[in-house]
């Protein structure tokens, strides 16, 4: 197995596992005080940016559809400014890019 397969297939379990952890709630003001979910789904975004580490630069050239640097720079805002995050901005997230990185990550695991 690939070290780029390896490394999408982790950041769609955690695309998955993020889905999972804040269905139950229905506002971002609910996930935050959902203070287990919040927590579990911010390492998740955490691994999310650290698999994009293990994906050679060539592969992520070559399929710039996804925003590899954005979720990096997230990943980094999430682990070292942990205090500072906005909840609004992780729903927004969730419920507005995520949908479309498990579709992009989906068709890069296909290509493989």
């Amino acid at each position: 197995m690939s070290k780029e397969l390896l490394a999408l297939q982790t950041i769609l379990e955690s695309v998955d596992t993020i889905f999972l952890y804040s269905k139950e709630s229905s506002t971002a003001d609910d996930f935050y005080h959902d203070r287990k979910s919040f927590d579990a789904c911010m390492i998740h975004f955490i691994n999310i940016g650290e698999m994009i580490d293990r994906i050679s630069m060539d592969f992520r050239d070559s399929h710039s559809e996804v925003p590899w640097q954005e979720i990096k720079n997230f990943r980094n805002i999430v682990a070292h400014n942990y205090f500072g995050i906005d909840a609004e901005e992780i729903w927004d997230i969730i419920e507005h890019h995520l949908p479309e990185l498990k579709t992009n990550i989906k068709s890069l695991i296909h290509t493989l």
